[in-house]
């Protein structure tokens, strides 16, 4: 199966050419357009309680089944939100997890589940209690609010991110929750407040775009109406 990111950027869209008998799971809604060749369905892969378990992170409870059944064809996606897209291999014997409204597309072989976070990192790193655990063998394609960015943290070197920017990162990291400043006061006043510290070795993927601070920004265009 070969695949494009087209429009790379903040309009980006995926386009894959199947083989006949290739299968290809995606979040749910996020087919442009199809080949007739190909058959859509919905599922929810796992049963109810995996579904429910994708519905607490954040992602859709049903996802998309395209099989080429009848032939080879071209499927074209697309994220909900305003971003880039980017494949990543995965070989079996490593583990992502990534932000709510990360997941795009997955081949045949990648199981996508959840993690429960404990209490104070459900709590403060902005991703609620539960996150998107992506395994297996084979590519998964994730989207982000704005532009992608590789940091990559060689064994015992630390990074503080701010936790909306993140989209995905190795299970295998270690990551703490913590104040942005010394004081309260002081993370309150920087508009950052709470970050997650990173250790490394891994690579992190962060989204150049922060979807909380803009949604901050734009209700401040939004007309409101007085009783």
């Amino acid at each position: 199966m070969k695949y494009e990111v087209l429009n790379k950027g903040a309009f980006a869209m995926l386009s894959l050419k199947l083989s006949q008998g290739d299968r290809i799971k995606a979040e749910s809604g996020a087919m442009v357009s199809m080949s007739p060749s190909l058959d859509l369905k919905g599922t929810t892969e796992g049963g109810i309680m995996k579904g429910l378990g994708r519905l607490l992170s954040g992602e859709s409870f049903f996802f998309q089944e395209v099989n080429a059944s009848m032939g080879d064809g071209e499927l074209v996606l697309a994220p909900r939100s305003l971003g880039d897209v980017q494949a990543i291999e995965l070989d079996g014997s490593q583990t992502l997890l990534v932000q709510k409204d990360g997941f795009l597309a997955a081949t045949d072989g990648i199981e996508i589940s959840t993690k429960m976070q404990n209490l104070s990192k459900g709590i403060f790193s902005g991703e609620g209690f539960f996150i998107v655990e992506i395994s297996g063998r084979g590519t998964v394609f994730l989207s982000s609010f704005g532009a992608i960015h590789e940091v990559k943290l060689a064994p015992g070197e630390e990074i503080v991110i701010d936790n909306g920017h993140l989209v995905a990162w190795p299970k295998t990291m270690q990551y703490s929750i913590e104040k942005s400043s010394k004081g309260w006061v002081s993370s309150l006043k920087s508009g950052e407040m709470l970050v997650c510290r990173f250790k490394g070795e891994g690579v992190i993927l962060v989204q150049s775009r922060n979807p909380g601070s803009f949604g901050n920004w734009l209700r401040r265009y939004i007309p409101t109406t007085s009783s």
